[in-house]
């Protein structure tokens, strides 16, 4: 990226925050801090009313505001394949919404850009299989997730009637919704929960009834991501390096995501896969199918396992 087109994202990006601190800036583009400082300066010469604050951050004058900015036509189609997944993987409120967003965005689009985003909108499908979920709410409705995102924005609690997966057994709870994720093929809600006093996972394909209480909670809990990083520390989780012949792949399919997959890399007739999860009893279990086709990187515990698993079926059968 040349130093005029950065210059230009800064500003963007100090448009889209109240406050940006230098690091985050420096971290996003992969610049010196004394880079940060000389770009910002050079955006206060041209006229822009930044606010520096030590300690603090960056911020834009209120009432500034940057001129319809033009997106490049792989900005638009990346926009326009979120909209493709938002359509599948979210519910039909969100789905709408960032539908409506679209056609904001395409109005400042180029007439060049406006013909490939049209070209590429019958070029982009997405498929959701049964089982890899997105948004199945039964009777709880059809705006699940802006209902929630309302919630966490008001600080508002919710009373959910909730069936718990392990067990089967539905309960009748408040909660004080900290944020959503998308994981494992599933939407997940993550509160507080006043019956059991800590913080839970709910999967929002399990609620069977969600109410807007209109009372408002006062604690103040982590954001999400410090949640997220927090229960992976506590679940200590492990690394598991797999190796996958090709021909295992068109039999995979969206299952690894179930075992905590990770990433991969093409290693020619193989793919080594890394997935991150705190035991070897499923994923030994679901490796069992794949036979020959899958060698066992590390851990060392793992093989163990998987011998053992072999020499009890072995025996079963014999």
């Amino acid at each position: 990226m040349n130093r005029i087109d950065r210059v230009t994202a800064i500003l963007i990006h100090l448009q889209s925050k109240k406050v940006v601190r230098a690091q985050e800036i420096a971290d996003r583009f992969d610049i010196s801090l004394r880079t940060v400082y000389r770009d910002v300066k050079t955006l206060e010469e041209a006229g822009i009313p930044i606010i520096g604050e030590a300690g603090v951050g960056y911020s834009i004058m209120e009432g500034y505001r940057l001129p319809p900015i033009m997106f490049t036509r792989q900005e638009a189609a990346a926009l326009l394949t979120a909209e493709k997944l938002a359509a599948k993987y979210t519910d039909d409120a969100t789905a709408s919404q960032y539908n409506a967003a679209m056609y904001k965005i395409k109005a400042v689009l180029r007439s060049p850009e406006k013909d490939v985003i049209e070209d590429l909108n019958s070029r982009i499908e997405v498929i959701r299989y049964p089982y890899f979920g997105g948004i199945e709410n039964g009777d709880i409705g059809e705006n699940v997730l802006q209902r929630i995102l309302k919630s966490i924005s008001e600080k508002e609690v919710l009373t959910l009637t909730y069936i718990a997966g392990r067990n089967g057994v539905t309960t009748k709870r408040d909660i004080e919704p900290l944020g959503i994720c998308f994981a494992a093929g599933y939407w997940h809600l993550i509160a507080w929960c006043r019956l059991r006093d800590n913080y839970r996972d709910f999967r929002t394909d399990r609620i069977l009834e969600l109410v807007e209480t209109g009372r408002k909670f006062s604690a103040t809990h982590p954001s999400l991501r410090e949640y997220l990083d927090d229960v992976a520390q506590k679940e200590d989780l492990e690394t598991v390096r797999l190796e996958f012949r090709k021909e295992a792949l068109p039999h995979m399919r969206e299952e690894k995501y179930l075992y905590g997959f990770v990433e991969e890399t093409d290693k020619g007739d193989f793919k080594e896969m890394t997935f991150l999860l705190n035991d070897h009893e499923s994923i030994s279990r679901w490796l069992l199918m794949f036979g020959n086709w899958v060698r066992i990187i590390a851990p060392v515990e793992l093989k163990e396992k998987m011998q053992i698993l072999v020499n009890n079926l072995h025996n079963y059968y014999k």
